[in-house]
């Protein structure tokens, strides 16, 4: 028994070897990921999911994965009468963009909008135009930058929860739309949108209480796991097919939780310094600390990870 639990914890080791000292799906000249998005991207849980993934399997390769998500924000500049009790105007990518490019300078960009486009209204063309027309502004701003430029389906959207009856139906035209421009002009799309929804309705199915979103809208860790292994997956981090959990995976790795909550504490830090750094007309966002500092701060915790991750 001794001989077979030995045999077992080794077998485990070279699995977790060989997933550190295998090559990265990121190109060694990307060192800047940005994230682009609403209030899902600012949430930042799927965000920090990636780059503990990265830290842990690549650590050799030093990423910067920036969150510039903004709570609200639209592609379309569409806002309906009255959002957020009539204080304010959703705010528009468009006011913000070239700022947020100009500062960050990535090399590889992922951009999710389309929740927010629909106006949680049943499907209009109008409105289903400014939206495609937003996404071809954005598409033409960002590959102008040289950096690769991938897009990215809305999240589901919980009608049992969020009310909005249909709304889903809106984002999964949306969706479809996105997905089709892979063949014909030849974009890099990724799909979280029609994964989400597979795996909430066979949940729902074993368990009619589960949701991902209280309010239909805003996913639990459970929902940003499974946006974050689509990330993955379309990057083709291909072990992680079969995987439910990431917990799995960390708890067994040495220093593995620790490091998560250090990129954590790292992605809450600079999403909120980066934002204030690049400006937004959004209210009520919480000020970041100057962007020199928050790098400083940065540094530290890149150093206390390394230590770990040895």
């Amino acid at each position: 028994m001794k001989r077979i639990a030995l045999l077992l914890v080794c077998s485990i080791q070279v699995v977790l070897i060989s997933q550190v000292l295998a090559s990265s799906p990121i190109p060694k000249k990307v060192h800047r990921v940005l994230f682009l998005g609403n209030s899902i991207t600012y949430n930042g849980q799927y965000i920090t999911d990636i780059e503990a993934w990265f830290v842990l399997h690549y650590p050799k390769q030093h990423i910067q994965f920036i969150n510039v998500g903004l709570p609200s924000e639209t592609v379309s500049g569409l806002s309906e009468p009255g959002h957020a009790g009539g204080k304010f105007p959703r705010p528009d990518l468009h006011e913000r963009l070239a700022r947020v490019l100009a500062q960050t300078k990535p090399d590889m960009i992922f951009a999710c909008y389309g929740m927010n486009d629909g106006i949680y209204m049943p499907f209009d063309t109008g409105r289903f135009q400014k939206f495609k027309e937003g996404i071809l502004w954005l598409h033409g701003q960002l590959e102008a930058t040289g950096a690769k430029v991938v897009h990215v389906t809305p999240p589901v959207f919980d009608e049992v929860k969020g009310g909005h009856p249909g709304y889903n139906a809106v984002l999964d035209r949306y969706s479809q739309w996105l997905l089709r421009l892979k063949d014909s002009l030849k974009w890099n799309v990724a799909d979280v949108h029609f994964p989400m929804k597979a795996y909430l309705e066979d949940h729902r199915k074993e368990n009619p209480a589960f949701f991902f979103a209280k309010d239909g809208v805003h996913p639990d860790s459970i929902g940003h796991f499974v946006m974050a292994k689509q990330f993955l997956l379309y990057l083709g981090v291909k072990e992680i097919s079969n995987v439910s959990n990431f917990w799995d995976i960390y708890s067994k790795m040495p220093h593995g939780e620790q490091i998560y909550a250090l990129v954590a504490k790292r992605q809450s830090i600079m999403k909120d310094a980066w934002l204030t750094a690049t400006g937004h007309k959004r209210p009520g966002m919480k000020t970041g600390m100057p962007l020199d500092e928050a790098l400083a701060k940065y540094q530290e915790l890149e150093l206390q990870i390394e230590k770990l991750n040895q």
